[in-house]
């Protein structure tokens, strides 16, 4: 005779495969009498699950979603499918909420019996993603690791590669991870610094607890600690430019994680944006398509200006053909 807790299990996979079952019906299908049936039946209802009835001889129960979140039952599959679903959901950035997707993940890897997530293990060595929008790639077991870090509350030992490469080892308080739509950025307390610091989540080499617990007081919020960090480097070369539009429309042009914004009158903004040389700071310029007049520094407004004039010799004199199809 199987167990109580495992005869639940039956049930609801039973009662989730069709749309009505008869108590005679689940008896049969369980090897059990039909007062054992009601039995489970009401158990289920006791924990969450809103099983429905239908009197007489003909009646049956069904099984439909309920007012409250009951207990969720999968199979090896369904779980598999599940913990994969929600690793590319955070890693995509899909659902926008990328928190909710890594807490649930986090909270389902803690339940996974071993040997799916053992499988859930090789499926992430043997998956290569491409870079999304031309950002560096990060594993999802990383991205779980500084999830777990936050949520444990207590300090952890960091190492860690600045943007020249070099590597550092740190003791950090660990607070929250902010997705950016093209990068995570893992935001915690610098110990020896005693400051609130960002790091690039695909910079991380390694994280691990220390046991010490920590109670954080007046944290920063991540989201905008994350976008000032971004916006003001470090970069080799900073250009200031001047929009001709209001601040939130500069906002709508210019991210904040892009550039750092203050207003000059009702209409008009500048942005201070930083970038890797002068010729890749005026590519970004004329990708905006916008009137806009660089400030400083000469070498980015020369670069602006060569790269206009490229692009007006190469497309001046080419008349298109009668047709309108293209040049002669």
């Amino acid at each position: 005779m199987i167990s109580a807790s495992a005869r639940l299990l039956r049930l609801v996979s039973l009662l989730a495969a069709r749309p009505s079952w008869t108590c005679d019906e689940l008896a049969d299908r369980m090897a059990v009498t039909d007062r054992t049936v009601r039995r489970d039946i009401a158990k289920l209802r006791e924990l969450g699950y809103a099983v429905e009835s239908d009197p007489g001889p003909w009646g049956g129960y069904r099984l439909r979603a309920g007012s409250r979140v009951p207990p969720l039952i999968l199979d090896d599959e369904e779980a598999l499918a599940v913990a994969i679903g929600l690793r590319e959901a955070a890693l995509s950035g899909a659902l926008g909420g990328d928190q909710a997707a890594l807490s649930a993940l986090l909270k389902l890897r803690q339940v996974l019996p071993r040997r799916i997530a053992n499988r859930l293990g090789e499926m992430d060595a043997a998956f290569v993603h491409t870079p999304r929008n031309g950002g560096p790639q990060i594993t999802a077991g990383m991205l779980l690791e500084l999830a777990a870090a936050c949520r444990r509350g207590e300090r952890a030992r960091l190492s860690y590669r600045d943007w020249e490469g070099t590597a550092t080892v740190r003791d950090v308080d660990p607070y929250r991870l902010v997705h950016t739509g093209r990068l995570w950025y893992f935001v915690a307390r610098d110990v020896t610094r005693d400051q609130w610091r960002t790091f690039r989540a695909d910079r991380v080499d390694r994280i691990r607890p220390t046991g010490q617990r920590v109670e954080l007081t007046d944290p920063p919020d991540p989201a905008s600690l994350v976008s000032r960090s971004v916006a003001t480097g470090p970069y080799p070369l900073y250009a200031t430019i001047r929009l001709a539009m209001s601040m939130n429309e500069a906002l709508r042009l210019i991210p904040s994680t892009v550039g750092t914004h203050r207003p000059e009158g009702p209409d008009a903004t500048i942005v201070d944006i930083g970038g890797p040389d002068a010729d890749g700071l005026a590519g970004y310029l004329l990708g905006l398509a916008t009137p806009l007049r660089v400030l400083s520094p000469e070498s980015v407004r020369q670069a602006l200006l060569r790269r206009t004039r490229e692009l007006f010799e190469e497309n001046d004199g080419v008349r298109p053909h009668e047709d309108g199809a293209g040049p002669r």
